[in-house]
C-alpha cells in the first residue's frame, strides 16, 4: 500500500477517533436507545462520506461528477451530525423521535444521492456516445491525411484527397445503426494504408473509390435516421 494511502486512511480516522474518545469519555457506555440511533447515523454518515469518491462515475467530467455527490454527502455528514449530537445531549427517553427524524434525514439523502448518480450516468454515457461520434471523423481524417502525404502518384493522391475531404465534412453526430459501417470504413482506411506503405497505386485507387462510396453513403443514411 502506498505511503498517500496510509496517510488518508489516518486522516480519515481522526474524526471517528476524536468522536468516540469524547462520546465515551464524556458519556460512559450506558446509554438509552435515542443516544444510541443517534451514535449510528452518525457514524453512517460518514461512512457514506468516505464511500463517496466509489460512488462517482470515472469519465471526463468526473471532477463535476464528483464535486454534486460530495455536497450532498458533506451536507448530510454536518446536518447529521448536528441533530445527532442534539438527541445525544438532549437525553431523551423517547427514541421514537431520535429514529424517525434521522431516518427520514437519511431517506431523503439516499434519494438525492441515488437521483444524482442516475443523472450523472446518463450525462457519461451521453459523453461518451459524443465522443464515440466525434473519434470516428476525428481519427479517419487524422489517418487519411497521414497518408496523402505519403503517395506519390498524383492521381492516386488526388483520389484520396477527395475521401479525406468526404470524411472531413461528415457530420460528426452519428447513429448506432451506423456503427458497423463506420468500422468498415476505418477498417478500409487501414487496407489502405498498406497499399500505400507497399506502394500499390492500383491498390490505392481502387480502395480509394471504394472508400469514397462508403463515406457517401454514411452521410446518405445519417440524414435518414436522424
Amino acid at each position: 500500500m502506498k505511503k498517500t494511502n496510509i496517510l488518508w486512511i489516518i486522516l480519515d480516522l481522526v474524526f471517528l477517533l476524536i468522536f468516540n474518545i469524547f462520546f465515551f469519555i464524556l458519556g460512559g457506555v450506558e446509554h438509552n436507545a435515542s443516544v444510541w440511533i443517534s451514535y449510528g447515523f452518525i457514524h453512517f454518515a460518514y461512512l457514506m462520506l468516505l464511500l463517496t469518491p466509489f460512488l462517482i462515475r470515472k469519465g471526463k467530467s468526473a471532477a463535476v461528477f464528483g464535486f454534486s455527490i460530495y455536497s450532498i454527502s458533506a451536507v448530510y455528514f454536518l446536518v447529521e451530525f448536528v441533530t445527532g449530537l442534539i438527541f445525544i445531549l438532549a437525553l431523551n427517553d423517547n427514541y421514537k423521535a431520535a429514529l424517525l427524524v434521522q431516518l427520514c434525514m437519511a431517506g431523503l439523502y439516499v434519494v438525492m444521492l441515488i437521483s444524482h448518480m442516475i443523472a450523472n450516468e446518463h450525462t457519461a454515457d451521453a459523453e461518451e456516445k459524443r465522443q464515440y461520434q466525434i473519434a470516428y471523423v476525428k481519427d479517419a481524417s487524422a489517418k487519411l491525411k497521414k497518408l496523402m502525404e505519403s503517395i506519390g502518384d498524383k492521381e492516386a493522391k488526388k483520389k484520396v484527397e477527395r475521401v479525406y475531404d468526404a470524411v472531413y465534412s461528415s457530420p460528426v453526430k452519428s447513429h448506432p445503426n451506423l456503427a458497423q459501417m463506420e468500422n468498415d470504413i476505418i477498417q478500409s482506411i487501414n487496407e489502405l494504408e498498406d497499399a500505400v506503405s507497399s506502394g500499390k497505386n492500383e491498390n490505392i485507387k481502387s480502395l480509394a473509390n471504394s472508400l469514397l462510396s462508403a463515406a457517401n453513403e454514411r452521410n446518405m443514411r445519417l440524414k435518414t435516421l436522424n
